[in-house]
């Protein structure tokens, strides 16, 4: 097997993850206790010279100690190129500087095995690729055109309207047949966004849980429910979402099964999928969440068997 010594993590600094819920601070540990080096940068620090990738990185050592969670070495100019795996993570808004990310990246790739793969990352929009599954969805509806928004609303009733390229629940609205500020949304939506939007049916199942569940290389490996607080709509863990514990619903096993080549087929090692009810909202595979939850609630080592297929890929 194809040995792996070297990691690169590009990442918001390290500084400023909360490292009890942060999946990449659990697979960065888990790749510790294996006895790889870590090296971690953010992604301004990356550059394309003469064909060459580099970034400005420093060896990184970590701890599971709130408020002492790690250690940075001096800063130092590496090849990526002689990295074995770089972990693809930093947050979106997956943005012009996400995407010009992954076109650096995607010179290094598959030679430095970037997860996940940089191109289909590019090429594979969130609230865009679920759409390729719409018979799993909700009604959905892409446009900036008002008229057609009201439209969807008017035949839907209630409906969510968010950015299509937002993340952690940021900028999610619920806005039902007669919400009298509606029009001051689009307003408001049509300055802030130069892209389309996405509005959605109303799923009253939210109330529920909004379940993410994880796949590692197309396959489900845990989940977690998250409950909306009382007097909100959105579920994400940042919007004060509840996690608790949860299993697959047949359902759900079928939608898993549904969208699991796909995955495989973009060279999706890592994935997290939303599920309301019985249908899929999105599928996440920039940066998702969720493994330290997982774990917490006496679910999978989710860390451990991404590691393992990343050393079955390696080889």
């Amino acid at each position: 097997m194809a040995g792996i010594v070297n990691v690169g993590v590009q990442m918001d600094h390290v500084s400023g993850i909360t490292i009890a819920g942060d999946s990449t601070f659990a697979m960065s540990l888990e790749a510790q206790a294996r006895g790889y080096r870590l090296f971690h940068y953010t992604p301004d620090k990356l550059s394309l010279r003469d064909g060459k990738v580099y970034a400005t990185a420093q060896q990184m050592q970590l701890r599971d100690v709130k408020g002492d969670h790690f250690t940075l070495g001096e800063d130092e100019r590496i090849d990526l190129s002689t990295l074995d795996v770089i972990l693809l993570r930093q947050d979106p808004p997956f943005d012009m500087a996400y995407i010009t990310s992954t076109h650096l990246l995607e010179r290094l790739h598959p030679k430095t095995l970037v997860v996940n793969d940089p191109a289909w990352v590019r090429n594979s929009p969130e609230k865009i690729f679920v759409t390729e599954f719409a018979d799993l969805m909700p009604k959905t509806l892409i446009t900036r055109d008002a008229d057609e928004i009201a439209r969807f609303r008017q035949e839907m009733g209630d409906i969510i309207l968010k950015p299509l390229y937002g993340n952690g629940g940021a900028g999610v609205f619920h806005s039902a047949r007669d919400d009298r500020n509606f029009s001051s949304l689009l307003e408001m939506f049509a300055q802030m966004f130069r892209e389309p939007y996405i509005a959605q049916e109303y799923l009253p199942e939210v109330r529920k849980g909004d379940k993410r569940i994880l796949l590692v290389d197309g396959e489900p490996v845990g989940a977690i429910n998250r409950v909306p607080a009382e007097h909100d709509s959105r579920s994400n863990m940042h919007a004060g979402g509840r996690a608790e514990a949860t299993e697959l619903t047949a359902r759900e096993r079928e939608i898993c099964t549904r969208i699991g080549p796909a995955l495989k087929e973009r060279g999706f090692l890592f994935v997290g999928i939303d599920v309301i009810g019985d249908y899929l909202t999105e599928i996440n595979v920039t940066s998702p969440t969720g493994i330290r939850e997982v774990k917490k609630f006496g679910g999978a080592d989710v860390a451990g068997l991404l590691w393992d297929a990343i050393e079955k890929k390696r080889a």
